[in-house]
């Protein structure tokens, strides 16, 4: 974890797509902590938080794509295995998280996908049950940028607004603070994002019933 946090006390874009890469696969790198302090640095002019948002949404489908591809073919036994090993609890993994994600990919469909990914404990093993699942691997990397891109901007604004009102060595606790209505702003994203896709799919049955 040393390495973790040096990486997160360097923050460029090239450790921003790293670190959203780890924290898109299995290992436990809290978004929150790489791309609001980049903002943050952002708005006092060291980076661009468009590029903040870019790198770190590239990275999380690249760690995405990893989780994607390694379930798809290795398969729910070997997932499980790993995630009851000592290598899956060193990265706060466990077996009941993984089913945990499954269900909830299989109460929303692929859509999941997308809300999954602003949902924090789904988040980063959302992509296990779509390659469980051998969802179609272009329209998951769709959703997957999609819900990352949100999320990563929701953190950018965050990180943009602090910088006006908090010095740095303040910001970790701030963001901790701000966490709970991050966690508002996501159940009211999430809950919007789930009723578009239901009532646009109840609309085009509707329609192909009646053609």
């Amino acid at each position: 974890m040393n390495f973790i946090s040096s990486l997160l006390s360097n923050l460029n874009y090239g450790t921003i797509l790293f670190l959203m890469l780890l924290e898109s696969t299995v290992v436990p790198v809290p978004s929150e902590f790489v791309v609001t302090p980049a903002a943050y640095h952002a708005a006092g002019g060291n980076l661009d938080v468009f590029l903040v948002i870019l790198f770190a949404t590239i990275g999380a489908d690249l760690g995405a794509s990893i989780n994607y591809v390694v379930a798809y073919y290795v398969g729910r036994p070997v997932i499980y295995r790993f995630a009851n090993s000592k290598w899956g609890k060193m990265c706060l993994l466990n077996q009941e998280k993984v089913e945990k994600s499954e269900k909830y990919f299989d109460d929303h469909g692929v859509v999941a996908t997308l809300t999954g990914r602003l949902i924090p404990g789904i988040r980063h093993l959302i992509s296990i049950p779509a390659g469980l699942a051998k969802m179609n691997y272009w329209k998951f990397l769709l959703y997957t940028t999609i819900g990352a891109g949100v999320w990563h901007s929701i953190l950018a604004a965050l990180g943009w607004y602090l910088h006006a009102i908090v010095p740095e060595e303040q910001l970790n606790d701030k963001i901790s603070e701000y966490a709970e209505y991050i966690k508002i702003i996501i159940i009211v994203l999430v809950l919007i994002a789930i009723g578009y896709f239901v009532i646009h799919s109840y609309l085009k049955r509707k329609k192909k019933y009646f053609s």
